[in-house]
């Protein structure tokens, strides 16, 4: 396949995105404030953070606040995790006036306070109940559904293709595939080869789905390597895009047969108060200054002599903190 073609469209269900460059759903990251950025930075699809379907059923505050939207989001998925099917109707009746353009689930979440409910990873031990979650979500809205899962709970369970066709088997339109075991937590490295078996099973059992790889992808060389090497429609950016959001155009760049471009410090620093401003838009100044010491900290990893610059952001609590280490740091370097 060639650079140009590469990046494309995705059709997921009866709904096409754009691109098949991803946000992926983060803890504690993929908040709305951020999700607007990746759009502006060109992320073609987001994800809240993940919900709690109980959360949602009991109209949670802290629940419902993660599937508020950006005013940039045009399309968004709600990632929901769950370990039953217990709070899923009454948690789906909540969904629909959010209108999301489609649910995914979560079957990767290492977290054992995720784990031990029987939700994110520890569902790879019972695809049986993927199967009746994506199928009861099919039947209740009519939009489409993906999951979002490992290759298997360890290495002497690897049962991604398995647990592939459970969900297909229920109705999922997109699947995507952690290229790790849970026990691997996020320990490098991720095994990519998965990603090309798991694209070729469902074509030989004629699964007309998209399938989406995450796992490594760093770095935007990472993003095209792995749309080359496996086969796969699209992928999903999680960690690699921490900090840095550039991340997006960047991999739209070199899959256009571009050069990539080289981020300057005048425009991270730029783009770290441009992130500020969102979160104090969404928070309010206090919240958002503390909230934002861990992006910062991301946006300058690997930039030598920032330890100094560092330690005053995470003291930080105000706006004109921040702006006064960013000038010292500008004018350091």
């Amino acid at each position: 396949m060639s650079e140009q073609n590469l990046y494309h469209p995705v059709t997921i269900g009866n709904t096409q995105i754009k691109g098949n460059l991803f946000l992926a759903p983060l803890a504690g990251y993929t908040d709305v404030p951020f999700r607007s950025l990746c759009i502006e930075m060109g992320a073609d699809m987001t994800f809240t953070e993940m919900v709690s379907a109980e959360g949602l059923f009991r109209e949670g505050d802290k629940t419902l606040a993660l599937l508020q939207r950006a005013p940039n989001e045009k399309e968004y998925s709600v990632q929901l995790f769950m370990g039953n099917t217990d709070s899923l109707p009454g948690a789906l009746e909540q969904l629909q006036s959010y209108n999301p353009t489609f649910i995914d689930i979560n079957c990767g979440c290492p977290v054992p306070k995720v784990t031990k409910t029987g939700a994110g990873s520890a569902m790879m031990k019972n695809p049986p109940l993927i199967t009746e979650i994506v199928r009861m979500i099919t039947r209740a809205l009519p939009i489409p559904v993906s999951v979002k899962f490992r290759t298997g709970w360890d290495a002497n369970s690897e049962n991604y293709l398995e647990f592939a066709q459970a969900a297909l088997d229920g109705g999922a339109s997109m699947l995507t595939l952690h290229a790790r075991t849970r026990s691997q937590g996020y320990a490098p490295f991720a095994d990519w080869s998965k990603l090309n078996t798991l694209k070729e099973y469902c074509l030989q059992k004629g699964h007309d789905v998209p399938i989406f790889g995450s796992g490594d992808l760093f770095h935007a060389q990472d993003v095209k390597r792995m749309l080359q090497e496996t086969g796969v429609d699209g992928v999903m950016l999680a960690r690699g895009a921490m900090g840095n959001p550039f991340i997006f155009q960047q991999a739209r760049d070199i899959l256009a047969g571009k050069e990539e471009r080289i981020i300057s410090l005048e425009e991270r620093i730029s783009v770290i108060l441009r992130h500020l401003d969102l979160m104090i838009d969404h928070y309010g100044e206090q919240s958002a200054c503390i909230q934002m010491r861990k992006h910062t900290c991301s946006y300058l990893k690997g930039i030598a002599n920032t330890s100094a610059i560092k330690q005053e952001i995470v003291k930080a609590g105000r706006r004109e903190d921040y702006l006064l280490a960013m000038q010292r740091l500008q004018a350091s370097c």
